[in-house]
């Protein structure tokens, strides 16, 4: 597909090393990996990713979702989930760009696109799906923009428009606007993930969430399943776990202060159910980070 092709072609004109890059624009990321990687934890943020070049796996509970070129993905919520390049060469590396959501933006349109016909309803956060014409003719044109820096600041939050647009006149629509609702069941889930996000630490019962959220702990459980594939207290394991990971691999903290310092009593629990997530005991793990490929996934 020639769209396709000149989307991959300026990606790659603008990023020549693996990693993730900002750009002229402050919502938009372009990402780079010329080898397959190994699977590395990440809390994903509401945002787009089209893959242009290579494929990737991101893998959310028991869900895995795949991407090859042409493939987006959305994310409505903070959600931590595990991602992965396996195909990429040096010769045609994997290329994608991120785009995250603007919620003043994205509300501003939701009230004036209406909801597609037939639309069923879709709690998972997290989906993968065939990026139609539109909204690859979309991503084209704000890619262009990046070759005209003046033209960028005014034409930009246009493109970006059309973007966000076309996703809400797609078969993802409902789910979008999932984002800028603040009534429902998927809307007290998400403010069930944002408190877990920010008191993971700490220990909670699910009957003190679910009066924190206006549930019962039994609705809590059943919608908080079916929007992150995961129990409340799985997803606090994996952010525990996530948070533990990355402060041994930047702080080069000990295993023992890593599993403490986000909330285990025990290093040896720590120890197992970091094994059980990550396959390998935490101390061989971080050494094989370490000597890895820079990680280029994203959503």
């Amino acid at each position: 597909m020639e769209t396709l092709t000149e989307i991959a072609s300026i990606i790659a004109r603008h990023i020549s090393k693996d990693g993730f890059h900002a750009t002229g624009m402050e919502r938009l990321t372009l990402a780079r990996s010329s080898t397959v990687t190994v699977p590395m934890p990440h809390v994903y943020r509401p945002q787009l990713c089209l893959v242009a070049q290579g494929k990737k796996e991101v893998a959310l509970g028991e869900h895995v979702f795949r991407y090859t070129p042409g493939r987006y993905g959305i994310v409505t919520y903070d959600l931590p989930a595990t991602g992965r390049v396996i195909e990429a060469t040096p010769a045609s590396p994997y290329l994608c760009l991120f785009l995250d959501f603007d919620p003043v933006m994205l509300a501003e349109l939701a009230l004036r696109v209406p909801v597609p016909p037939g639309t069923p309803f879709q709690p998972t956060g997290k989906t993968v799906s065939d990026a139609g014409s539109g909204l690859l003719d979309a991503a084209l044109r704000l890619l262009r923009l990046l070759d005209d820096p003046a033209a960028l600041p005014v034409l930009g939050p246009l493109a970006e428009q059309e973007i966000l647009y076309r996703l809400l006149a797609g078969p993802d629509g409902a789910r979008m606007r999932y984002i800028t609702s603040s009534q429902g069941r998927v809307a007290q889930v998400g403010r069930a993930i944002a408190w877990i996000g920010q008191h993971f630490r700490e220990r909670f019962s699910i009957a003190g969430l679910a009066a924190e959220v206006g549930m019962s702990a039994s609705s809590l459980h059943e919608h908080f399943r079916a929007v992150t594939a995961m129990t409340p207290l799985q997803f606090q394991k994996q952010l525990r776990l996530q948070d533990a990971r990355s402060l041994m691999l930047v702080e080069d903290i000990d295993i023992a202060t890593a599993a403490f310092r986000v909330g285990y009593e025990s290093a040896s629990q720590f120890s197992r159910e970091y094994r059980r997530l990550f396959g390998e005991p935490p101390a061989r793990d971080i050494a094989r980070l370490r000597a890895s490929p820079v990680v280029a996934v994203g959503a």
